[in-house]
Order: structure tokens, then sequence, then C-alpha cells
């Protein structure tokens, strides 16, 4: 086993990142404190209104292991990660979305899968929805936006599941549950904190496969995710930041290869697409 990737029986800190999730974070906590290898639980709330807070604090009050921390506004998703990484120190992070409901054994499992591998290991799950359909997000491949500009169909960044293998590797996992060995995560520098919301876990994936790390899904390791809880009602700001997502990733990843003409023609692609998306997700 390589000295970066510490032992399968090292601690978990699972790090759970609020914003309005007072109808999913009561049962996400009860799951997280069940979980076998938890002996952390770090949440990071950003500015929730409706209850989350004494959902939270309630939990706290029964179990050392969860500690509190509350922004006044909203810094971002990859603010309060890091900002729930910092405030632990055991050898494994698990970050865990409030609409994620892990079973008992999950997160251990992906631990023993990643304490396996020769090289540090980025692990997502396999992601399902309260009927049991699969989260297309939980496998993804890198985006190609010149390819986007091509082909509609590139625009699909969801990898269909390889049921001949346990441990499937994959360019980028979910945000929404990943598990990965601290120092992994602190050679890379964390997550990027220049994004607000959206696409900051395809640039954690990517900087942690360009160190060297695999990338997988564990296929037999199933969670649920209630999905989007938090952003239903606030579709405009959703929208704004996804977009502003992509087109930061692009300029870090992709523009450094295109030409002037190329750069501009995915500018306007992200940007004349964002007041069809805020309707589409208003209408829903």
């Amino acid at each position: 086993m390589s000295a970066n990737v510490p032992d399968a029986a090292g601690g978990i800190a699972a790090v759970v990142v609020t914003y309005q999730s007072a109808s999913t974070i009561g049962e996400c906590l009860e799951r997280l404190r069940a979980a076998a290898g938890v002996t952390q639980i770090r949440v990071v709330d950003n500015g929730s209104r409706d209850g989350t807070l004494a959902l939270v604090q309630r939990h706290a009050s029964l179990d050392p292991r969860v500690r509190f921390i509350g922004n006044p506004d909203n810094p971002g998703f990859a603010v309060a990660c890091n900002q729930g990484a910092a405030a632990s120190d055991a050898p494994w992070l698990a970050f865990v979305n409030p609409d994620c409901l892990p079973g008992a054994d999950a997160l251990a499992r992906l631990r023993e899968y990643a304490a396996a591998q020769p090289a540090p290991a980025l692990l997502g799950a396999d992601l399902v929805d309260e009927a049991g359909e699969r989260d297309g997000a939980a496998r993804r491949r890198d985006p190609d936006f010149l390819a986007m500009l091509r082909s509609p169909a590139a625009r699909r960044l969801d990898l269909p599941v390889d049921t001949r293998v346990a441990l499937q590797p994959v360019d980028a996992v979910s945000g929404a549950l990943m598990l990965m060995p601290r120092a992994l995560f602190a050679r890379i520098g964390g997550f990027d904190t220049g994004y607000r919301l959206h696409a900051e876990d395809l640039d954690l994936c990517r900087r942690a496969r360009e160190a060297g790390a695999l990338l997988a899904v564990a296929n037999d390791v199933r969670v649920v995710h209630v999905r989007g809880v938090s952003s239903r009602s606030r579709p405009l700001f959703v929208e704004w930041h996804k977009h502003r997502g992509l087109w930061r990733y692009f300029r870090r990843f992709e523009a450094p290869r295109r030409s002037p003409a190329q750069r501009v023609a995915v500018w306007l692609a992200i940007w004349l697409r964002f007041p069809l998306a805020v309707l589409r997700q208003a209408a829903r």
C-alpha cells in the first residue's frame, strides 16, 4: 500500500454542507451517526433560515462527533467543504450532501475499496433516487466544450454502468457523495473556491486525476440521493452559478488550447443557454 493511502480502519470525517436542508438533514445525520467508520461529522451551514440549524443542533447535543459551523451568509459549496475538512482531522474525508442517505456500511465499504488501491483513490457510489433510478452524474467523463458545440450528444457527460466490474474507473464522480484520503485532498489544495455552485466537483476530480489518483465509482455501493432539495426555490441563483462554473472550468482546463474564435463561441454557447435553463427550472 502507498504511504499516501491511509489504512482501511482509519476514521472517516463526514463533511455535510447545508442550505435550507430541513427536509432531509435529520435523516442524513441519523444515517451518518449510525455509519460504520465515521468518527467525525462536520456540518457547515450556509445561512439556512428554514429550521436546518435546530435539527443539526439537536444531533450535536446527542453525539459529540457532530460539530457545527454556521456561516452568516452563503459563501458557496466549495468554501464550506474546505471549512468542514479543515475543522476535522480524520485520515479519510467523505463529502456527503444533506440529501444523501447512506446505508450503515456504505462509507466503510468505499474506504475499504480505496485503501486497497496502490495509489490514492477518489471514489463515488452508485447514486439512485427514491424510486431506484440511477443518477447520471455519478459517472461522468470530462466536458469537451468544442465537441459540445459540434454535437448535442456530446453535452451528455454521464457514462453507462459497467456491470462487469465492482469498481468502475471514470473521469469524475458526483460531489453529492465522494470519499478520498485527506492527504490527497490536501495535496491538490481542496476545492477551488472560485466556484460558487456546480462544476467544483468536476474540477476537483480532474485535478485529483492529474495528480495520479484513481477516480472510480463503487457500483455495488448504492446510496439514495433525493437531489436538489435546497435549490428548487431559487432557479435563477442555481443556473447563474452553474453557467458561471462551466465557464470557469472551460477557462481553466480547455481554453489554453483553443483559438480566440473558439473561446468566444464557447462563451456564447454557455451564456445564450442561460435564460432557457432558468425558464426550464422555474417550470419544474
